[in-house]
């Protein structure tokens, strides 16, 4: 009984050090991994947002570009059919999207589906304008009919994404 005593004299002080010494290195540890989590996070934050704001960048610049009075100013030389130009202006609508396609990664669901609608309205745009055209009409005429459309329109989808667009950068940075 007195050596079950002496023993408990001995590992009881010894198992409260080891456990406070595990408690400890635990708190140590736990303290070292919020550090080095907040390190990489900053580190992270300084690399990706110059990412993100040249996304939105190429966004806004994808939406300049695909209004119709931008592709019929740069893209109608005068020498186009209504058809040949109507093709012209959705190749050139869908190659600025897919050049931007990787955008998508950066910003918020809300900031590409108005991007995405926005391209799919001027296309929309452009083969309604085309339904009415005869066949011989020039380009001319299919880009008066494209301004014609657009006057009329209430609310217009690039204005629309370029609002949501800009809005979310404002509140991002």
């Amino acid at each position: 009984m007195e050596l079950a005593i002496e023993f408990a004299k001995l590992i009881l002080p010894a198992a409260t050090v080891l456990y406070a010494m595990y408690l400890t290195i635990q708190s140590f540890l736990k303290k070292e991994m919020t550090e080095k989590l907040a390190d990489l996070r900053t580190k992270n934050t300084a690399l990706v947002t110059p990412i993100r704001l040249q996304a939105y960048e190429r966004l806004c610049l994808l939406l300049e570009r695909i209004m119709p009075n931008s592709l019929l100013v740069r893209l109608n030389d005068g020498s186009y059919s209504g058809r040949e130009l109507q093709q012209v202006l959705i190749i050139a609508a869908r190659e600025e999207f897919s050049h931007n396609l990787s955008q998508q990664v950066y910003v918020s669901d809300e900031v590409w589906d108005s991007v995405r609608n926005a391209v799919e309205d001027v296309i929309l745009t452009i083969n309604k304008a085309s339904e009415g055209l005869k066949e011989e009409a020039t380009g001319t005429d299919l880009a008066k009919k494209i301004f014609e459309m657009q006057v009329k329109k209430e609310e217009d989808p690039i204005q629309r994404a370029l609002y949501i667009t800009k809005q979310e950068v404002r509140s991002n940075f």
